[in-house]
C-alpha cells in the first residue's frame, strides 16, 4: 500500500515559496470582535449593592492606609533630621568614607524613631475612625475630629492627664484643620 499525502486546497507542496497559503487566526470562528474581546470593565465591582453607595475604604484599609502614610512620613522627616544631625556631627579631621557612614547612621536612626511614632499615631487614627463609623453608622467630619482627639489623648496618656488633654487637643485641631483642607482642595481646585 503505497502512503499518499492528502493534500488540502490552500496547501500547494513543499517546493512553493508560500504565495497561496492562509495564516491560521484562531479567532476566526469567534463571533466577537477581536478589540472587544478583551475590554474590561473601567468602574469598580461589588458583591452587594450597598457596597457600592458607600465611598469610603474599609477599616482594613483604612488601618493599613493610615499607618503606611504615617510611617512613611515619619520615616521621611526623620530621617531629614538625622541628615542635619550628622552633618552637624562630622569633625574637621573625618575622611569622607567616616562622615558618609555617620550621615547613614543618624538618617537611618532617626528615621526609624520618627517612623515608628507616626506608624503607630496612624494606626490608634485609623482604629479610632473606624470605630466611631461602626459605633455612630455615619461618616462625616465628627468621626474624624473624635477621632483625632481621642488619638492625641491617648497616644500620650501615659505622661499624665494635662498632657493627654493637650495632645488630645492638638490631635483634634491638626484633624480639623486636614479635614477642612481637604474638603477647600476638592470645592476650589479641579482635579
Amino acid at each position: 500500500m503505497a502512503y499518499q499525502q492528502h493534500q488540502s486546497p490552500n496547501h500547494t507542496g513543499d517546493n512553493d515559496d508560500g504565495k497561496n497559503r492562509r495564516l491560521y487566526n484562531p479567532y476566526q470562528d469567534l463571533q466577537v470582535p477581536i478589540k472587544t474581546l478583551y475590554k474590561l470593565p473601567t468602574s469598580p465591582e461589588f458583591l452587594f449593592q450597598e457596597e457600592s453607595v458607600a465611598q469610603r475604604r474599609s477599616w482594613g484599609e483604612n488601618l493599613t492606609y493610615y499607618t503606611g502614610i504615617g510611617y512613611l512620613s515619619g520615616a521621611v522627616v526623620g530621617a531629614g533630621k538625622g541628615f542635619v544631625e550628622g552633618v552637624k556631627a562630622s569633625e574637621p579631621g573625618d575622611t569622607t568614607k567616616l562622615r558618609i557612614n555617620r550621615i547613614l547612621n543618624a538618617s537611618g536612626h532617626t528615621g526609624r524613631k520618627f517612623g515608628n511614632r507616626a506608624g503607630v499615631i496612624g494606626l490608634l487614627y485609623a482604629g479610632m475612625e473606624s470605630g466611631m463609623v461602626a459605633i455612630r453608622d455615619t461618616d462625616d467630619v465628627i468621626n474624624s475630629v473624635v477621632a483625632g482627639l481621642g488619638t492625641g489623648a491617648f497616644y500620650r496618656a501615659a505622661s499624665g492627664l494635662r498632657s493627654a488633654a493637650v495632645a488630645g487637643v492638638i490631635g483634634g485641631v491638626v484633624v480639623g484643620l486636614g479635614v477642612t483642607g481637604k474638603q477647600a482642595l476638592k470645592r476650589y481646585v479641579p482635579i
